[in-house]
Formats: C-alpha cells, structure tokens, sequence
C-alpha cells in the first residue's frame, strides 16, 4: 500500500512539474499588408496540440516555454517561431501562391500533389470550414449543395427507400461509386434501397459519420477500379477525418421546413380544387447536436473523437386525389351490405341505421353518399389521402480518429464510428374502407394509412501500422463494417388472419457485414527522370449477408376467409338463408343458380372472402427469403506514376481480382498530364472497370404490393437461383463492365483556378429488375407462382453516359474582408444502349417481352428522369465578426416516362402519361456572426424562396404530388445554429 501511495505521489509530482513548464500563449496573426487572418493553424512542433485563430486573427495556446510553433495557411508560406519564454507572440504570414493548392490524398498516391497537378479530376470540400454557414447538415446532402456531379436521393415514400440516402456520381448508381474513409474501404448498408436511376441496389449511408468529424472530402470523377477495386466505375469519394487537438467545437442546430402551398390550384382539376386542404404549419421540425474534441499526447500522438445527437419529425406532403377516383367508402359499405365469412351481417354505416329509425328522409338519402358520411364522422379527403414526405429519424453516431507512434520508423493508427438510427415513414398508399379485401370496421373503420419503420446499428472500425521499411513507405491495415436494419410496420394488419391480427408487426432483419484487409507499399524515386512513384498492394475482404424472417403473422396466409364444411353437402347459406357472398357481394351459386356445397364434412373448403395476405402494405420476410450467404475477394495492384519532365506526367494501374463466387478480372487505367507553362495543363485517362453483383443484389427476395391506378397487385421479386428463375430461364447474374474515358485542362488565370473535363462511361451488362410475369405470360410459372406475379434481377442492358464538368474557383482578399467564388456545372446525357434480351420460356411476342424485361419507365428514369444539368453557384464572405454565404443551384429539366397505357386527361385517348418538368433554381443562405472567440450563431436557409418542382400530371397524382428528382418536395427550410469554440 504504502509502495503504491510513493508511486502515486511521484507519478502527480512529475505531473505537476511537467506542466509548470507550460505557459499560456496570446498574440495575433496578420498578412503582409496588416490584414488579420482567421482560421490560421497553430501547431507545437513534434505534437499535434494546437489551435486556431478567431474571426480577429486573435489565438491562445497553452506550450511548453521552450516550445516552437508552426504558423500555417492556405495560401501563406509556413513560419516556425520559438516561444523562448515569451508569453505575447504576433505573427506575419507572406503569400506564397504555391500554397493556394490543396495537397490531396485520392486519385493520385504519390504524395504532394494538388488537385491542378493530378492527371484526372478531384474535388477538395472543406467540411471543416464550410459547414458552418450550410444549412445542410449530413455529409450526403453537404456534397450534393456543394458538388454538381454528386447526388444523395431520398425518396419520400417506397418502403425501403425511405431509410437510406442513396449517394450518386455522374448519374450512376450508389454501388457504382466507391466510399473511402481515410483512404479505407466503407461497408455499404444492408439495405437494398431504390435510387436515382431506378434499380434498387445497396449504398453507403454517410449520416453515420459526424460531419463535424470530417476535415474534408475528395471526390475523385473518373474511374478508378484498377486503383481502388470493384465499385469505382463512377469514382471515388473520401472522407478524410480531423486531426485537431486541445479545442472543443459543439453546435446545436435546429430547424424546420415551412410547409407552404407549392403549386398553382389552376393545374388541379376543378373535383380536386374543391377537396384542396392545406397542413399548414411548419413540419419537418429537426434539432442536432455535433461535438468534437481532440487530445494530443506528448509523444505526437493524438486521439479525436466527434459525436452526433439529432431527431427529426417528418415532412407531410399529401396527395389531393377527388372522391370519383378515391373514394373512402364503396356501395356495399354505405348500405351495410357486408357480411362476414358466415354470411352474417357487418353492420358498417351505424349512423344510416340510426336515420332511418328517426324517419328524416334527407339524412337518409345524405348517407347513403360516400360525401354525405364523411361529412358526419368530421372527415375531410385531407384525411385519408396518402402521404409521402422525409421520414422521421432519431440518429446517435460517436466516431473517433487515433494516431500514435509505434516506433522511430512506424505509427500506429485507428478510426471507426458506432451510430444508431430509427426512422419511420410515410410509404404507403392509404387503405380505404371501400377495399374489402384490406379494411377492417372493427379495427379501422375508414381505413387506415400503414407506417413502416426501422432501427439501424452501424459499426466501422479500422486499425493499422504505417512507416518505413527500407526506402518504402508502407500500410498495413484491417477494416471492420457492419450494418443491421431491422424493419417494423404499424397501425397495419393481416386481413387473411382477422381482427386477432396484430397492428405492429415485425417484418425481419438484414445484416452485412464487410472486413477487409489491406498492405500497401510505396516509394518515390526522385533520380529517375523527374520523379517516379511506385505502388503496390494487396487486398483481402470477406462479406457476409443475411436474411432473418419477421414474426409470422406478417408474411403469412390466415384462414379468415375460409368455410370449412362442418357436415357432408353442406349449402353455403348464411344465417338469412340466402347464398354466402364474396368481397363484391356475389353469391356463391352453381350453374343453376343454387347455392353452392362442401361435400365432405372437416375436408371439403371453399375461399368465400379473399382477403388480403400477410402485412398490409409491406410483406414481412419468411423463411423461403431467408439466407446467409458468404464471399471472398482476393485483388493485387501495381500503381506507377511517372514525371518524364516537370511538365510531362504519365501513370498507369492494373489490378487482378479473384472473387470466390466470379472468378478472376483483371482492370487497368492509364492517365497523363501535359504542362504547357505554368498556369496550364491538359489531362486525360482512359481506365476498364468491374463491378461485381453485391451479396444483396444476389441474394434478395420478397414479396411486395404495387398499385395501379390505385388498384393493388402483389408481386414477388425472386432470386436468381430459385425454381422459378429457372423454369423462366432466367439466368446468374453477372458482372458489370465499364469503359471510361476522360479529357480536359487545367488552367490559373490570375486569381482565377479553372478546370473543365470531359468524360464517357461506358457499362455492359448493367444489372436491372424486370418487370412482371404472370402464368399467362409464362405458363411454366403456373405451378410455382399460381395466380401471383414474378420480377428478377437481370443483366438487362448496356447503357452509357457523357458529360461535361466545370469548375471556377476565385478567391481574393477587399481590404479587411475575404472574398470567395465557385462556379462549378456538370451537364450530362444517359443513354440506354439496348436490352441484353436471352430466350425466355414464354408465349410473349419478342416485342412484349423487351417491353417486359427492361420497361420504358426504367429505361426513361435512367435516361431522362435526372437533371441532365446542374450548376451551384457559391459565394462566401467574411470582414470581421461576419461571415457569410449564398448559393444558387439549377437543376436541368427532368421527363419522365410513363410504363402504363391508360386513358389520358383531357384527351380521353390511350396512351403513356409521360411529363416533362422545367427546370428548377433553389437559393441557400447562411449568415454568421462571432458575438466572442468562444460563440457564434448562424441563421440561414435551404430553398428560403420555397421552389416546389411541378406538380405530377393527372394520371399520376397517386402516391405523390411532386416530380421527386430535382430539388424534392420540401420546400423552403430555415435554421438556427449555435457554435461553442473551447
């Protein structure tokens, strides 16, 4: 005991002498021409404890008295000053214009190189600086306001779409892009989600990182799967995590959308005007809360760590559809003419019974009309109509990024993030109690709006050893991932089971799970003509996904429809002797129009009312969905990166692939760059790529509802390898083949940093889902689907997409103030190149079946059904305590293509209800001021002038009002955000 106390008070002696020997720093920071600069990095030499200046180049820094500090900022030559005792320290930073270029660790491994210098294009986001006066706060939406070829959609509705925001680069899908963090390959999420260019398929979920953990972002535009392996075909996106130490940042953001009218009533019909009812008031009412803090240690090291706290309410955007398409209730409702499966009355219009024992006449006839019983139980068409809007969502995340030395030669390093999410949604059509097959008096007497829901778990963990071995830098690393969604519905039932149903349901759970290793070696060869990098490495990931089923009752088929005979020949009559009916009020009689019989008593079964099976709107998973299925990727690369001159750069990648369920694939790329002086450069690339089908594409099936005209169909979605595949004759999926091409330039004029690039994708065999076959299409499906309807994914076609991408950066200094520009536009074309059609064992004409196997409306959502264009136009600015942004972004027309001949309005002619929408321009604005070095508050808005997109045509005005592809059905958004600085 007492060896332990000596120990202690030595160790706390030690302590204390150790931090008498820091002083606390002040002093300030200017340029050359005495203009004070913020936001210049201060850093103890050999640590990484250091801090920032304040709008008023004002710092404060704890050091050791004989400590040195490293001055640095974008644009100014570094200094390096000893304290020497000193406790007042003011500093002078000079220009230096070769220090304006963000040093970049994507696209290009040799290490220096600026995004000007590299030979393909990449974009640097300074999380870390910008996010103060965005309005958006996840990572997803930060990079769509802020990067025209980068998109996150959200669906306002469609089950599972709702959970996830599914990221896209050049208009491509989310698993044709690769997620970095720290240069680390990111697990995608379990849930196989729709997307932009309509083929469900997994993405990375980015609002599981704390942004206000992330530093910066680059985004690498070109292909790059023989440098980084599958999923590239589109690019790289990388997160690259803070560093910083001994400051604490919190804000605390709330917001809310304002929920104002967004279309002119003159486009709706005069039915539909006269039902118009607006929920008015805000919506969408969000609050979060970001924290980050870093600690150093004293041999370097450092630990960073950032958590997220935010809960959402959700966007309500109801559809407006007129009582002669959706009306609440049907005739045999309002007369009470429903029977149960015995025959014996349902007593569904108490309040017709109750007038016709008073005797008004009126009240009666009034009714017996679906307005007239409406208005009597205080309901409006507002009420019952289908909702779509975001989801709601609580998130926690908590991310930490560590670095500490091993040895003289070698460092130790970690990050990962843990995060939880529930979100629940407004995805499904209402059910009115005019559908028979659905409703239920006791349960929901004017229907009901079913609401599916989810809770997430997300784990990512990296670990690694970085240093020297010999002359060759080297990266040995293991990165751990895994996403669990586990799905709920509520306010639901199972009609095919009865009122004993449940009305909260769990539907199932998904997992993935990803864990990769990496080693990867380089080194920099300065004596062999101007400079040649080679790299190389090797990769082994392992995945794994499963399927668990939901409980039984929702996915299920009940018996309450069902009449067992109780005695041999037994009549189907009801108690009032008439024949037992079906859901339409048809008797069950023969041919000579007597009531049909059961012959043997406990065998004989007759369906009298067809009720509707499994979960009302969303089907839970059953055991025929369930699996657990595993993969292996084996991949080795070789990077080479040569400068012949200081102007004339090639390199060159190849990389070999050997999946355990596709074999091998080897991908190359080889890229240039040509100085012509010093401000100008040409750039170019061409690369092959790969993109193997994921665990989740191979390896999903359900069952599902889809409507119609608001008519309901069920489907299932089969995998590849079941018996229903392979009587159709559909085959294995296979990989996805890429072609890529780039050409542009670079060039500095002035103050004035400019790039413009072109590119192609090609991609063969591109993965999509058909559409539906029944066993009139295909015979062979009759005995295993009967009377349902069959999808698959298949490798339907080959599509391409080119475009061209610019971006202008200007930044300047007016006198006290700080002034910057970005223009930045990307204006693209998608084309489907034509259906990959095999032959089929079906009895449709070869037109029907390529109409089928990749349906106009998925070739037209791919083609036209983005912006084809997108221009964001920033402005920041800064004097003082002030700062300030302002965007402006236009979204390109988007057309939309119809998959259903119907009768169109007003033209009363067949045909496809296709639309085109005009293009769109959405204003953000963020304003900051500094009230003390440790708070600020900022106030600002997203789309503050609240542009809707057009309204859907007639025809389509089912689920959703608004087109969802340009800026979404939001509206306008204003927020509040408080910053601490500690």
């Amino acid at each position: 005991m007492k060896k332990a106390l000596i120990l202690s008070l030595l160790f706390m002696l030690s302590l204390t002498l150790g931090l008498a020997q820091e002083i606390m720093i002040t002093g300030k920071v200017i340029d050359d021409q005495g203009v004070v600069l913020p936001g210049v990095d201060i850093v103890i030499k050999g640590t990484t404890k250091g801090t920032t200046t304040n709008f008023d180049g004002e710092y404060t820094i704890d050091a050791p008295s004989d400590a040195i500090l490293v001055f640095s900022s974008l644009g100014f030559s570094k200094k390096e000053i000893s304290v020497n005792g000193q406790k007042e320290l003011d500093m002078i930073l000079i220009p230096a214009a070769e220090q304006l270029l963000e040093t970049i660790v994507i696209g290009s491994r040799r290490q220096g190189r600026s995004k000007l210098d590299t030979p393909v294009p990449v974009d640097v986001i300074d999380i870390a600086s910008e996010s103060i006066n965005m309005p958006q706060q996840d990572i997803s939406q930060m990079l769509t306001a802020a990067a025209p070829s980068f998109t996150a959609f959200t669906s306002g509705g469609g089950d599972l779409s709702s959970f996830v925001s599914q990221p896209s680069l050049r208009g491509l899908a989310a698993s044709q892009m690769l997620v970095l963090v720290n240069g680390k390959r990111r697990h995608t999420s379990a849930i196989l989600a729709g997307n932009q260019t309509g083929t469900p398929g997994p993405g990375v979920d980015m609002r599981f990182i704390p942004s206000i953990g992330v530093d910066r972002i680059e985004i690498l535009r070109d292909g790059a799967s023989a440098q980084y392996g599958s999923d590239a075909i589109a690019g790289v996106i990388n997160m690259v995590m803070k560093k910083g130490t001994g400051e604490f940042k919190g804000t605390l953001t709330a917001g809310a959308y304002t929920n104002k009218l967004g279309y002119d009533e003159s486009a709706l019909t005069p039915e539909e005007r006269e039902l118009t009812r607006s929920l008015d008031g805000w919506d969408g009412q969000n609050f979060q809360f970001d924290g980050n803090y870093g600690i150093g240690f004293e041999n370097g090291g450092y630990f960073n760590a950032s958590i997220m706290l935010a809960k959402s309410e959700r966007t309500v955007r109801p559809t407006v559809l007129s009582l002669d398409r959706a009306p609440l209730y049907d005739n045999l409702y309002l007369t009470n003419g429903r029977t149960t499966v015995n025959g014996n009355p349902i007593i569904t219009n108490p309040e017709l019974i109750a007038a016709q024992a008073s005797g008004d006449a009126g009240l009666i006839s009034s009714l017996q009309t679906v307005e007239g019983l409406m208005a009597a139980r205080d309901i409006e068409q507002i009420d019952v109509s289908t909702y779509s809007g975001l989801p709601a969502k609580t998130n926690m995340s908590l991310a930490f990024n560590l670095e500490s030395p091993l040895t003289e030669n070698s460092d130790f390093y970690a990050f990962g993030d843990i995060g939880y999410q529930y979100s629940d949604a407004y995805s499904c059509f209402y059910r009115r109690a005019a559908q028979a097959d659905r409703a239920s008096y006791e349960l929901f007497p004017n229907g009901f709006r079913p609401q599916i829901y989810n809770d997430q778990y997300n784990i990512s963990l990296a670990t690694g050893i970085t240093g020297m071995i010999g002359d060759y830098d080297f990266d040995l690393s293991n990165t751990f991932g895994t996403n669990s969604a586990q799905y709920g519905m509520f306010n639901t039932w199972n009609a095919s089971i009865g009122t004993g149903s449940p009305t909260d349901m769990n539907l199932g759970t998904h997992r993935f799970l990803q864990n990769t290793i990496n080693m990867d070696a380089s080194h920099f060869y300065e004596d062999i003509l101007s400079g040649l990098n080679i790299a190389f490495g090797g990769e082994l990931r392992f995945e794994n996904y499963a399927i668990e089923a939901g409980q039984a009752e929702s996915w299920t088929a009940g018996d309450a429809g069902v009449v067992t005979a109780t005695e041999d020949n037994q009549a189907l009559i009801g108690p009032d002797g008439f024949p037992l009916e079906d859901l339409n009020g048809n008797p069950y009689v023969d041919e000579l129009g007597l009531p049909v019989s059961l012959e043997h008593a406990g065998v004989s079964q007759l369906l009298v009312k067809n009720y509707a099976l499994n979960c009302q709107c969303f089907r839970g998973f059953a055991p025929e969905n369930e699996g657990n299925s595993w993969r292996s990727v084996m991949a080795a690369y070789v990077d080479m990166e040569l400068d012949f001159t200081e102007n004339f750069l090639m390199s060159g990648a190849l990389r070999v692939e050997n999946y355990s369920d596709f074999g091998n694939v080897l991908t190359g790329k080889l890229a240039g760059r040509y100085s012509i002086g010093d401000n100008f450069s040409f750039r170019g690339s061409f690369s092959s790529g790969f993109r193997a089908p994921s665990l989740q594409e191979l390896n999903y099936s359900h069952s599902y509802t889809f409507f119609v005209d608001l008519v309901p169909f069920d489907g299932t979605l089969y995998p590849n390898n079941s018996s229903a595949a392979s009587a159709l004759g559909i085959g294995a999926l296979q990989e996805e083949r890429s072609r890529n091409y780039s050409l542009g330039f670079t060039t500095k004029i002035g103050k004035f940093d400019i790039t413009v690039d072109a590119y192609k994708i090609d991609i063969y065999d591109r993965i999509f889902e058909t559409g539906e076959f029944d066993s009139s299409d295909a015979p062979v499906l009759d005995p295993i689907i009967g009377s349902g309807l069959a999808s698959f994914r298949i490798n339907g076609g080959d599509i391409s997409t080119k475009g061209i991408e610019a971006v202008v950066n200007y930044n300047t200094r007016l006198g006290d103030s700080k002034l910057g520009f970005v223009l930045a536009g990307t204006f693209r074309k998608n084309k489907f190149e034509g259906v990959n059609l095999p032959d089929l064992n079906t009895n449709l004409t070869d037109e029907e079946l390529t109409d089928n196997y990749v349906s106009r409306s998925l070739i037209g959502q791919f083609e036209t059904g983005t912006p084809s264009s997108k221009i964001i136009g920033t402005v920041n600015y800064s004097i003082g305590k002030f700062s300030a942004m302002l965007r402006g972004t236009r979204f390109g027309s988007v057309q939309t293509r119809d998959n259903n001949l119907r009768t169109l309005v007003p033209e009363g002619t067949q045909g496809y209800a296709d639309q085109y929408f005009t293009p769109e321009f959405t204003t953000d604005i963020g304003l900051t001021y500094e009230f003390t070095d440790a708070l600020s508050l900022t106030i600002g808005g997203n789309n503050i002038f609240n542009e809707y997109p057009e309204i859907l045509r007639y025809e389509l005005r089912g689920f959703n009002l608004y087109s969802q592809y340009q800026q979404g059905s939001a509206g306008a958004y204003y927020f509040g955000r408080l910053t601490i600085n500690l």
